[in-house]
């Protein structure tokens, strides 16, 4: 027995004077001493201690000169998955240093270091001699790797995770394609190394023929840079990327700058986002954008935004309590619009208090919002430009709301809920002589709300639901002389079917008795397939000319909402939104989605439609068509690709298509993608790209998900 610990003791780099002897195994057809400092273990010989693993023919142990001999074959296996195998092997006490003959490395079961010799030195380093590294499977003794980095010596440096080469040549099926006299790559179990990225190569009809080498630094355990720069026959471009985490938080930094034959001048964009957790549960979020020319983002594949937001924000919720105070500044790049005559500068400010009193039953609520907004132009009145909003209108608001709210359930099952509340708004406009300069408004609402479901449960688990809804709800007040500077845009959806006022902002509150009625209709069968319908209408005693006519409540009688989902087991989804106009008979709004998913195929359609409204500044119906879709051909070919059709202009936006191609070792991504729009500072374009990586390195991807089975055919 204690041959036995001694031996393996000293097998694994491990002191068993210092730390002790752990639990041990020692597995063979027969151990005996052949010596007094010689100890042997021959046939199917398997040791396992701390987690390592080894399997040989022979092992003999020279106690004496401190030396372990190994007869293969040979196979050893860490903790972590790395395997080695060798034909023979002299090592010395701890596995630290010696010879294997005939070696071969697996690191992370990715990455396939062979050798002619292996040397081991210091516990650390490996030396390997003629080396063959690839991360592809072969499958025959004579067939070639689709990939492989051949070198007269390589070290792998176990400590710090990296892979040197020298005299490295890159072969594509055997033939030799580059050389590299020093070469460094970081193995598969480095996160984070120093060094280049895939590359990619992109064509585009505005900046030409290219291509993006990104290398990445990192910078200690918490930060890191990725450079890349990016070259084309039409451009010079430098791109930067910079990302730190803290304690507490974490900063994001996206930046380039660009020289090209479109313009003279110099073209950059910086772009800041980041995240902090302050004291007390709360939250700060804050993003930076700008950009030197409006087409720069489009036109470099940067972002498809066409609004710059500068924001900061601090929140903080809870179970009672909701707090958040934020300001934006917005930039335009629509060539249409300009920054001086919409709002640019934006601050809000709201909180919410949830109250509950002992013995008194329900829930108060307080609630407080504040809001401002600047319009940088000088105009007090329309000026040259078409649009019908005042140039320079700013406005400020406070608006303060005490609501009790309650639900009971009375006899045969109907649920009803009671609400109560005022609210005080005070308005102050500047810069308008179309709007009263000021008001301040007063205005209590209450609401009944009833609901009543009928739940029917049928054979195997299948459950139908049945809800009449209803709410009668009351407004008084007046309403404010003051300009509607927020409450332009009016959405009627199930969200709000059931609300006291339907406008998305205080500066417009529905007034008079409003009543609205609908039914939900919900079904789940145990089959797998689940359908939704719900429909409702609102009624008031006079037309609210403060709606516009595409929301479908400018009318005392509101058009009829219709809202519908259908999904079955085998990945087959549809849902829709639409408000049906009697009097036209027809839709003022709808919006459609379809989706369908196989275990290879994503399939999915989109359609939108908005009818002319001039309230909404929208002089021609939009239509629009969006279809996106992915499919696996194969386990190593797949496709996806998108394009959205503009119905009303009866031409396609934007189009695009990518093809990938993958095995255990490689993975190749082909697309191209149209721009069909154009407007003063966009053009239409259509780029292509190119991106190569090879896997079971840090930086080209995990080669562990792909795996294929060689035939024996």
């Amino acid at each position: 027995m204690r041959w036995l610990i001694g031996m393996l003791a000293l097998l694994w780099p491990v002191s068993a004077t210092a730390q002790g002897v752990d639990p041990a195994l020692l597995v063979a057809d027969m151990v005996y001493v052949e010596s007094e400092d010689v100890l042997v273990a021959q046939g199917n010989v398997e040791a396992i201690y701390d987690g390592r693993r080894l399997n040989a023919s022979r092992v003999v142990y020279d106690d004496a000169n401190g030396t372990l001999s190994i007869e293969g074959p040979i196979r050893i296996t860490e903790p972590n998955g790395d395997v080695l195998t060798a034909t023979s092997a002299t090592l010395d006490e701890g596995f630290e240093n010696g010879i294997l003959a005939g070696a071969r490395i697996v690191l992370d079961e990715q990455l396939q270091l062979a050798a002619v010799e292996a040397r081991r030195l210091g516990g650390r380093y490996t030396q390997l001699s003629r080396v063959a590294v690839t991360s592809c499977q072969i499958c025959g003794r004579n067939q070639a790797p689709l990939w492989s980095i051949r070198a007269d010596r390589v070290v792998h440096d176990e400590e710090e995770r990296q892979i040197y080469f020298d005299n490295a040549v890159f072969r594509v099926l055997d033939v030799p394609v580059f050389y590299f006299p020093r070469l460094r790559i970081p193995d598969p179990t480095l996160d984070r190394a120093r060094g280049f990225l895939p590359p990619e190569v992109r064509t585009s009809s505005l900046l030409g023929f290219g291509a993006k080498l990104p290398y990445f630094i990192p910078i200690g355990a918490h930060q890191d840079v990725t450079v890349s720069p990016y070259l084309t026959t039409e451009s010079r471009t430098l791109e930067l990327r910079y990302r730190r985490a803290f304690t507490y938080g974490d900063i994001v930094v996206n930046t380039a700058v660009s020289r090209d034959s479109l313009i003279d001048d110099l073209r950059s964009y910086v772009f800041v986002e980041g995240s902090f957790d302050l004291p007390r549960n709360f939250k700060l979020d804050f993003g930076l954008q700008s950009v030197s020319d409006d087409a720069y983002l489009d036109v470099y594949g940067y972002s498809s935004a066409d609004r710059l937001k500068n924001f900061a924000e601090i929140s903080r919720y809870d179970r009672n309590t909701a707090f958040s105070a934020s300001t934006s500044v917005y930039e335009t790049l629509r060539d249409e619009d300009t920054t001086e005559t919409r709002p640019s500068t934006i601050l809000d400010m709201t909180y919410e208090q949830r109250i509950f009193l002992p013995r008194v039953p329900g829930e108060f609520r307080l609630n407080a919002d504040a809001h401002g907004h600047y319009r940088p132009s000088d105009l007090d009145i329309d000026g040259p430009d078409e649009d019908n909003v005042v140039d320079g209108r700013d406005v400020a608001q406070f608006s303060v709301t005490a609501s009790w709210r309650d639900r009971y359930t009375l006899p045969g099952g109907i649920r009803a809920g009671l609400l109560g509340q005022v609210s005080g708004d005070a308005i102050r406009i500047a810069q308008d002589a179309t709007s009263e300069p000021q008001a301040d408004v007063l205005t209590p609402a209450a609401a009944l709300e009833l609901r009543w479901p009928f739940i029917r449960r049928g054979r195997g688990g299948a459950r139908t639901l049945i809800e009449p809804l209803a709410q009668i709800a009351w407004s008084g007040g007046e309403r404010p002389t003051t300009a509607a500077d927020e409450s332009t845009r009016q959405e009627f959806d199930e969200g709000n079917l059931l609300s006291i006022s339907r406008f998305p902002s205080t500066d417009r509150r529905e007034r008079g008795r409003v009543t609205a009625l609908g039914v939900r209709w919900h079904h789940q069968d145990p089959i797998g397939w689940d359908a939704g319908l719900t429909l409702g209408q609102v009624w008031r005693d006079d037309a609210d000319p403060a709606f516009t006519k595409s929301s479908g409540l400018s009318e005392a009688e509101s058009d009829l909402l219709i809202a519908t989902h259908f999904a079955t087991a085998g990945g087959f989804r549809i849902s829709g939104r639409g408000l049906l106009d009697f009097d036209a008979a027809d839709f003022s709004k709808a919006e459609a989605r379809i989706d369908w998913e196989t275990r290879r195929l994503e399939l999915g359609a989109s359609y939108l439609l908005l009818k002319a409204d001039a309230a909404e500044n929208r002089d021609d119906p939009q239509s629009e068509w969006t279809l996106d879709a992915a499919y696996d051909f194969t386990r190593a070919w797949s496709a996806d690709g998108y394009w959205r059709y503009d119905l009303s202009d009866n031409r396609s936006d934007r189009a695009g298509l990518g093809v990938t191609w993958q095995n255990e070792c490689v993975s190749a991504e082909l697309s191209v993608s149209r721009r069909f729009a154009s407007s003063t500072n966009l053009e239409p374009s259509t780029d292509f790209g190119l991106v190569v990586s090879l896997k079971g390195f840090s930086t080209g991807g995990s080669a562990k998900e792909y795996r294929r089975t060689c035939s024996t055919f």
